[in-house]
């Protein structure tokens, strides 16, 4: 089942469940286990994509696998033998929601049965962010301010715009993530724009195919510093290319950051999209479990980065590996 989720940040120690902390996984998984407590273990969320402390969602994606007599239950006649039969889907989100209240920072915006081989996260073809900073062009709004980052400088909307351009494609972003063991940080940016709304916020629009841990973030920050005149608009694809972390610009609050949107392919090619992904990302499925597995430095990794898209392209698709992963 596909559970399309907004939230308000401000107050959850981000998405991923973790102890004595609260998180957004953790608020909906325990809402689960209360709703569905008397039919089997207790559902576990996928996400399209995992948000840090203090970011906010508007379009996040998640999916949840019931077992029958979990669907049974949220499928049961409600208002007598006349009344209509209750939509799983429907009645989960208003479960959820009925738990969450009417002023909760955690919403089920919608539910639905996903196709077939559906997977939240790497189904996805792509994930979009956007970037809230008001600068000393703006005026302050304080109704705003857990979503908006206020900067102290005039920034140079031009200059930024063209910096962004400047690092749109498929490279290494090394210099722009904290590095994860295990993680490839090649990736494909596939927009990067800003733009000023008529309340004088500056906003970036950033698209890529998956993005790797404080990326959204760092590239914000170092637009910032463009338009600042800390660094020049050729400055960014010059530091990408160094391959290492730089203090030359600093990495912009998790306030300002918005997951906005996830785009998938159509409903027949969801499975093949998810196992080519797999692939891609270097995790082997085994058993009904995933395990990273470390991926190779350098070209090598881009080389059949670009190559696996092209294939993805023709429709082609390999299929997963089938050696037994090590257990830790």
């Amino acid at each position: 089942m596909r559970l399309d989720i907004s939230y308000d940040g401000t107050n959850f120690s981000g998405w991923g469940s973790q102890p004595n902390l609260r998180t957004v996984q953790g608020e909906l998984e325990h809402a689960l286990a209360v709703i569905l407590r008397k039919y089997g273990e207790p559902p576990v969320l996928t996400v399209a994509g995992r948000t840090d402390a203090g970011v906010h969602a508007r379009g996040q994606v998640a999916h949840v696998d019931l077992n029958p007599a979990q669907i049974a239950k949220l499928q049961k006649h409600r208002g007598g033998p006349g009344a209509p039969q209750n939509q799983a889907p429907a009645a989960l989100a208003r479960r959820l929601n009925g738990l969450a209240g009417l002023d909760s920072d955690v919403w089920v915006t919608d539910a639905s049965w996903a196709p077939e081989g559906f997977d939240a996260r790497f189904s996805a073809i792509w994930r979009r962010y956007e970037y809230r900073v008001a600068d000393a062009a703006a005026p302050r709004n304080p109704l705003v301010r857990n979503h908006t980052v206020w900067h102290h400088a005039k920034l140079d909307l031009a200059a930024m715009q063209l910096a962004a351009f400047s690092l749109v494609g498929l490279h290494d972003w090394a210099s722009y993530c904290k590095p994860r063991p295990g993680s490839t940080t090649i990736r494909e940016l596939q927009e990067f724009s800003w733009q000023r709304l008529d309340d004088g916020v500056l906003v970036a629009h950033i698209k890529a195919d998956a993005f790797c841990h404080s990326m959204v973030r760092a590239l914000v920050g170092a637009c910032v510093a463009v338009g600042e005149g800390k660094l020049g608009i050729e400055s960014l694809a010059v530091l990408r290319d160094q391959l290492e972390r730089t203090s030359d610009f600093k990495v912009m609050p998790a306030k300002g950051l918005i997951f906005a949107e996830v785009g998938y392919p159509e409903d027949h090619e969801m499975e093949d999209r998810a196992e080519l992904t797999r692939r891609r990302r270097g995790v082997v499925v085994w058993d009904d479990r995933i395990t990273a597995m470390r991926h190779a430095e350098g070209q090598a990794i881009l080389a059949a980065r670009e190559k696996e898209a092209e294939e993805f392209a023709r429709g082609a698709s390999e299929g997963l590996l089938t050696e037994h992963p090590p257990v830790d």
